[in-house]
């Protein structure tokens, strides 16, 4: 019983993070069959791209660098662009950290792997539910690992159906526009209070008064302001 009753816990914690990640995957697979469809138009390789799925895993990074390796930019913009792009995820760290502290290396490393945007949202809407309660389970990294395994593996299937269906898809059809319409339905739901409202509004005007930018530039200008602009709405209703 001391170690079926551990392995037990464990298991439902991980098939509960998995079922907890499934609702979210309904907009995690268009977004992956897009992305596919943009790399092959970039003039990435097959197998390149599905590569960047595996290695970056963080869909709006990959979007970007795509961007970018069609328009020929330097590698030190992509790098500086993608670094930018995907800082929220030392926010994300800082926010789960006191909670996986007790953890190995090991464990560290895969989870820190699986931190994206849908699989933080599940797991910190865990944390904040039970909070510091003494009757928590003490395997609630099993429930990160099923969410970020769930995720990881509807993100390379859905890759991989945007990659290698791709060359079916007609050139002429210009799939580019999607990548603004998903962006937009990511954004707007997380638009919960004035700060973040003024963050996207500042951003997304001054993305469009420096849209001629060279090598995109003009979105990570965009970016910068708009979180300059939300945090300092949020330091004034403080």
């Amino acid at each position: 019983m001391s170690i079926a009753s551990p392995r037990s816990a464990q298991g439902r914690e991980f098939l509960a993070g998995c079922r907890d990640e499934l609702p979210i995957l309904l907009g995690v697979a268009p977004f992956g069959m897009i992305y596919g469809l943009l790399a092959l138009g970039a003039g990435l390789p097959a197998l390149t791209a599905q590569a960047m799925s595996s290695v970056v895993f963080a869909g709006s990074a990959q979007f970007i660098a795509t961007q970018l390796i069609r328009e020929g930019a330097p590698a030190v913009v992509l790098v500086v662009t993608v670094f930018v792009v995907n800082l929220r995820h030392a926010l994300y760290s800082a926010s789960v950290a006191p909670r996986l502290q007790h953890l190995g290396t090991g464990w560290k490393l895969v989870l820190a792997y699986l931190l994206t945007d849908e699989a933080y949202a599940v797991a910190a809407s865990r944390y904040a539910r039970d909070g510091d309660r003494p009757d928590v389970s003490p395997h609630r990294h099993w429930y990160f690992l099923g969410a970020g395994l769930t995720l990881w593996a509807a993100w390379q299937a859905s890759t991989a159906a945007g990659v290698f269906l791709g060359a079916a898809v007609p050139q002429r059809w210009s799939l580019d526009f999607t990548l603004a319409l998903t962006f937009i339905a990511l954004v707007i739901p997380a638009l919960k209070d004035v700060a973040a409202a003024a963050a996207a509004i500042a951003a997304g005007l001054l993305a469009v008064m420096v849209v001629g930018v060279p090598y995109k530039l003009g979105l990570v200008l965009a970016a910068l302001v708009g979180i300059l602009v939300g945090l300092l709405v949020d330091a004034r209703r403080a």
